[in-house]
């Protein structure tokens, strides 16, 4: 299950028009000339991984090239980096290949590019289909503008389109979110990621609204309740917590990251989690910018944290990250992985959550009830 010969590769793009006020991503704003001696760098690491024994022969099934806007790269420095993949990664037939964008940023150019390149998937960050909610938030685009996104986008034949929505956005009513849910719905992508407001340390927002949110508690799970209800009701499936696709759309390669497999990150604060010779390890790349290309010229792989997991680690990830996911955690894989059962290592506390009515069990899995997923943090922090 988590060890295969299959990788997922992820492509970091640290640059932005400019950092939205919610916004605690790796990212910055850049000249032209920063960006081409980015995407050269990028390149290199991709060199430097290619020629790597522990990924050669390995088959790349998912890509996500993300950021920041990627979407904001020019033809001329998106086209090396894409090219980049192929040259120095063995890509499977059925490869997933997203690429995130946002509205402001497209251009028909730009998407036939993606498509020459094997880009199958979009992301489209919309965030609300309200103009002064987007604006509240620090967005560039409005709703006109991604309609226009998601217009060109169909007509250059993608057929497998995710759009973000974000509720409890400051000033937001419960109306204005259910209108921007059924604007969404109504333009029927194939999967939609919809999260709520997160206020993170270091971001405007945080400063604005850590001690007072922007939504009440009741307001926000009223939002959470009436995207799970809509959804359904318009046939899509919720898979994880957060993301919901039509039959056969699910993303995966987020999958992997909740399943524990095998992925590679490229770029500055690039995450990483590989088995090296059947040992699991994380990993990241260094966060500044000047270092990662610095490191990167000079033939070495900017590494700056490492951390090989413990057998404890392992399987608090296994539940924690599992649990994200709507079908649960296998007890059968779980022993298969780790030769010990679940209920030996975790039965005290799946029992007191099951007597709570936060997880459900059969026959082999467990997994969260809908009261479970309301209050799915709390559940982690038990494995933990």
């Amino acid at each position: 299950m988590m060890r295969n010969d299959r990788l997922g590769l992820y492509v970091h793009i640290p640059f932005c028009v400019r950092k939205c006020l919610y916004c605690d991503f790796l990212s910055h704003t850049a000249t032209e000339k920063a960006i081409k001696k980015y995407c050269q760098t990028l390149v290199q690491e991709m060199v430097l991984w290619g020629g790597e024994q522990h990924i050669q022969g390995r088959e790349v099934d998912t890509v996500f090239v993300g950021g920041g806007t990627p979407s904001l790269l020019s033809v001329e420095d998106i086209a090396p980096v894409l090219k980049g993949i192929y040259d120095n990664f063995s890509l499977a037939e059925d490869v997933e290949f997203t690429l995130e964008c946002n509205p402001g940023t497209v251009t028909k150019e730009k998407l036939h590019c993606y498509r020459h390149y094997g880009v199958n998937r979009l992301s489209i960050g919309l965030q609300s289909a309200n103009n002064r909610e987007l604006e509240e938030l620090g967005r560039i685009h409005t709703w006109e503008q991604f309609k226009e996104t998601f217009t060109m986008a169909r007509e250059v034949h993608f057929n497998n389109i995710n759009i973000d929505v974000m509720a409890a956005i400051p000033e937001q009513t419960v109306e204005s979110y259910d209108t921007t849910l059924q604007h969404v719905i109504d333009l029927e992508p194939e999967h939609i990621s919809a999260y709520s407001l997160i206020i993170e340390e270091g971001t405007p927002y945080y400063e604005r609204y850590a001690a007072n949110p922007p939504v009440s508690e009741e307001t926000d799970r009223h939002m959470y309740q009436l995207t799970g209800e809509k959804l359904a009701g318009a046939g899509y499936e919720r898979y994880e917590i957060s993301n919901y696709a039509r039959d056969g759309y699910m993303c995966r390669h987020n999958v992997k990251y909740w399943r524990r497999e095998a992925y590679l990150g490229l770029g500055p604060g690039a995450a990483s989690f590989l088995y090296f010779d059947g040992v699991p390890v994380r990993f990241s790349n260094t966060r500044e910018l000047e270092d990662y290309e610095r490191q990167v010229k000079v033939g070495k792989m900017p590494i700056a944290e490492k951390e090989t997991l413990a057998t404890e680690e392992e399987m608090a990830e296994f539940m924690f990250l599992g649990l994200r996911c709507t079908k649960g955690v296998s007890k059968r894989e779980f022993e298969a992985y780790f030769h010990k059962k679940m209920k030996d290592v975790y039965g005290n506390v799946i029992d007191e959550l099951k007597g709570m009515d936060l997880l459900a069990e059969d026959r082999d899995c467990i997994a969260l009830t809908p009261k479970g997923i309301d209050v799915s943090n709390v559940i982690f922090a038990k494995f933990i």
